[in-house]
């Protein structure tokens, strides 16, 4: 089951990205840190009713926020579609314990639901340029990759923007 996120929602989720970043380092991914994800960034984004979660069961297990913001460092990106009507793809996330079991397949479509039933152009989201494993999810649910950008405090290698158009 997929739901809104509440503050409730954020030490739980907080936990789950921490552990996300855990296993990420031991595949030398060094995607997220101590300082990105944070829980001000969550609490933010239940205060814009744009945090999402995954339930299995009784476990929250995942969380994707679906944000209408654009962030920016996104600004001088040449997208797709024009600046007006596009949601952005944040801190999709999947315990660790719980990925390989098709609950990230289920927030993207979930969120590509969203976008298509309230008319949005496109879906905008980035995602870090060593981590294999993502940039393929996204290329095989169509998005395009377009220009790189930077968070240097996450990482010296560059983030890859990505856009699908609706």
């Amino acid at each position: 089951m997929i739901r809104k996120g509440t503050y409730g929602d954020i030490d739980t989720v907080v936990l789950i990205t921490k552990a996300c970043a855990k296993h990420m380092i031991t595949q030398n991914i060094l995607q997220w840190n101590d300082s990105y994800p944070s829980k001000q960034a969550f609490l933010k984004d239940v205060e814009r009713h744009e945090l999402f979660v995954l339930e299995a069961g009784n476990d929250l297990v995942g969380c994707i926020t679906i944000s209408t913001l654009m962030d920016d460092i996104y600004k001088p990106v040449s997208w797709l579609t024009a600046n007006t009507h596009s949601i952005y793809i944040h801190r999709l996330a999947i315990h660790p314990r719980h990925q390989g079991k098709g609950y990230a397949q289920q927030l993207m479509e979930y969120a590509e639901h969203y976008a298509i039933r309230n008319n949005y152009a496109s879906i905008r989201l980035d995602t870090f340029s060593k981590n294999p494993r993502n940039l393929k999810f996204y290329e095989l649910r169509g998005y395009q990759r377009l220009e790189a950008i930077y968070f240097p405090k996450q990482s010296k290698f560059p983030f890859y923007c990505y856009e699908l158009i609706l």
